[in-house]
């Protein structure tokens, strides 16, 4: 015998989440606009850089032991809704739903999911053992199959993802057809509600997972601190449920697992609506004007609920990518998140999303 015979086989899985290049990692002569990785276009908060200034003081210093203080802030930020215990906190979105399935998936366990969809799911799901069952987004508009998940359930079945939007359609779940879903859930799976873009979403049956869980349903939702609130560098994300969903997950959590320059910067970050705001406002305008030139250069796009959008691109997308990024702008195939051919641009500011059209003006078709 060998060492690698005491390998787990599902460790050996070749499906992983790579993020998307660094801006300092291409060599440009032009100025180069990141819009691959979604992320937040008027940067961090100056109250948050603030923060992060005050508590840099003392790094020798332990921080919390627990996420308690940024749990208590994010209750105050549902308005109350929910309790501080109905909150967990971690070093990133994807670390909470790598601790949702650790606790909740064995070996041999189903997991569905709905493609085109983030890729940790799968590959974090697949790194547990368990099996994944995909069951496709409908059509160009990326609807959600309720009639498919319902079907594709077994006695295996131990989580379900949920994601509005979505990662990379920028599509949403209407109200109608989650609550048509839910009510035929059996009452052993857990739904993992992926809502990290909910701030930017604008549609009149957007929900999120507030009510449901409010309703007793087995739903995790999970946001992150990278995108509307501009913290992708610092590693926050969270999720809210049930307090004995939450409690259970709680077991996995380790002490300090958040440093003390993400916790104050998340919980400033809570703290500035204004900028908020902002972004929020900022996003929703770009987000009309690159819809409408992209209307006017016959570009297929879906309609995005999101701070990014999807296009079909008038040639192969390696080759729009390279195009895009020899005029300054990184943009992202998303083949791997199970849409081939498709393009995922992020919503920078005006001079940023200028230079978006300009480049696609420039293709020789």
């Amino acid at each position: 015998m060998t060492i690698e015979d005491s390998f787990k086989p599902y460790l050996t899985v070749k499906k992983s989440y790579k993020g998307g290049k660094s801006k300092s990692s291409v060599m440009s002569d032009k100025k180069v606009f990141k819009l691959s990785s979604n992320e937040n276009p008027l940067g961090t908060s100056p109250k948050v850089i603030a923060a992060i200034v005050s508590a840099a003081q003392d790094l020798h210093i332990y921080p919390d032991r627990t996420d308690k203080a940024l749990c208590q802030a994010l209750a105050k930020d549902f308005d109350h809704a929910l309790s501080p215990a109905q909150f967990m906190a971690s070093n990133s979105g994807s670390d909470v739903i790598e601790m949702i399935l650790r606790a909740f998936v064995n070996i041999g366990d189903e997991v569905i999911v709905s493609n085109p969809c983030f890729v940790p799911y799968e590959a974090f799901s697949s790194k547990l053992g368990g099996v994944v069952v995909d069951v496709p987004l409908k059509g160009t508009t990326y609807d959600i199959d309720v009639e498919g998940i319902i079907n594709a359930i077994t006695n295996k079945t131990k989580v379900i993802f949920l994601t509005s939007p979505n990662n990379p359609t920028g599509s949403y779940i209407s109200k109608a057809d989650l609550e048509s879903l839910l009510p035929q859930i059996p009452a052993h799976i857990v739904i993992i509600y992926d809502e990290v873009y909910r701030h930017f979403a604008e549609a009149a049956d957007f929900v999120t997972g507030v009510p449901y869980v409010a309703a007793g349903h087995n739903i995790i939702a999970v946001n992150s601190f990278s995108k509307t609130y501009g913290l992708a560098g610092m590693r926050v994300g969270y999720c809210y449920g049930s307090e004995k969903l939450i409690s259970y997950i709680k077991q996995l959590s380790k002490p300090f697992i958040i440093n003390k320059l993400s916790l104050v910067a998340a919980i400033a970050a809570l703290s500035d609506q204004a900028f908020i705001d902002e972004v929020v406002s900022l996003v929703k305008d770009e987000r009309r004007y690159i819809f409408k030139e992209l209307d006017r250069l016959g570009i297929n796009y879906t309609l995005s609920q999101a701070n990014f959008y999807l296009i079909e691109p008038p040639l192969p997308a390696p080759d729009f990518v390279a195009h895009m990024m020899s005029e300054g702008v990184m943009v992202r195939a998303v083949d791997k998140f199970g849409a081939p051919g498709k393009v995922r641009i992020s919503i920078g500011d005006r001079e940023a999303n200028l230079a978006v059209i300009n480049a696609i003006s420039s293709l020789e078709l």
